[in-house]
């Protein structure tokens, strides 16, 4: 229960976030008020999911419709909690795959929403991943694992950031976003390299399946630009909960 309240609490702040961050906008000031009509929204209507409900997905003052987002984000928000509880109990591990989770479902959102992945979450994100990871109850060597965190993040930021520069160098354009590399890099400091290269690969495939579609069904002068981040950001969630199996499976194929 704790897990579903703190996640829809939760859930109805990274909506916040998801709408006022990419336009560089505090997420503390103003207080939360209806994008049509500026209007505050009162206490009762700010309760999440189930104000949205009562209030038939409408603005209590102007009646313009509030987006589906807001309760969906919640309840993904409350869903991913429980399912880091059902996945390694009452641990730090928990902590550390929630409060991962968090942020990438935020950036998710935000990546596919407006394209952008902002430095609000990415950088305090390698540093909640460095403070979780080095000071972990029962850690020893905490200057090592201080090291491997800051080498994970930075040898994935070079990898993908190489792959960057050469595409920009061959085909005189950018093929991915800087973001995409800040973001990447939080997710090795989360979970270290090898879960990583596992996100990392859901995510090109997925990517590419998503291109395929793109390509076949969409209408002429249609955009071709993909929303990686929100592909990696989803695939960093999946491999917190199959990727350490998955790759413990590829690795034994090899004895």
């Amino acid at each position: 229960m704790l897990a579903i309240v703190a996640g829809l609490v939760l859930g109805s702040f990274l909506n916040v976030c998801i709408v006022r961050l990419p336009a560089h906008q505090s997420v503390v000031t103003p207080g939360s008020h209806c994008l049509h009509c500026g209007k505050p929204i009162r206490a009762r209507d700010n309760v999440p999911v189930f104000s949205w409900l009562w209030l038939q997905g409408k603005c209590r003052d102007c009646k313009e419709k509030i987006s589906l987002r807001y309760p969906l984000v919640e309840l993904a928000t409350a869903a991913l909690f429980v399912a880091c509880v059902l996945h390694t109990g009452a641990s730090w591990q928990t902590l550390v795959d929630a409060a991962a989770g968090f942020l990438l479902l935020g950036l998710a959102v935000m990546d596919w929403q407006t394209m952008l992945l902002p430095d609000a979450f990415t950088f305090p994100g390698i540093g909640i991943a460095f403070c979780l990871r080095v000071f972990a109850p029962g850690v020893q060597h905490r200057f090592h694992v201080a090291l491997q965190v800051l080498g994970d993040a930075a040898i994935a930021a070079a990898a993908l950031l190489t792959v960057w520069a050469l595409y920009r160098l061959i085909r005189r354009r950018e093929g991915l976003g800087l973001g995409d590399v800040k973001l990447l890099a939080m997710i090795a400091a989360f979970f270290g390299l090898a879960t990583t290269g596992f996100a990392f690969f859901l995510a090109v495939l997925a990517a590419a399946l998503f291109a395929v579609g793109l390509l076949i069904f969409r209408r002429a002068g249609g955009s071709d630009r993909i929303p990686f981040g929100s592909f990696l950001a989803a695939a960093a969630i999946a491999a917190i909960f199959i990727g350490k199996p998955v790759i413990a499976w590829y690795l034994s194929s090899f004895h």
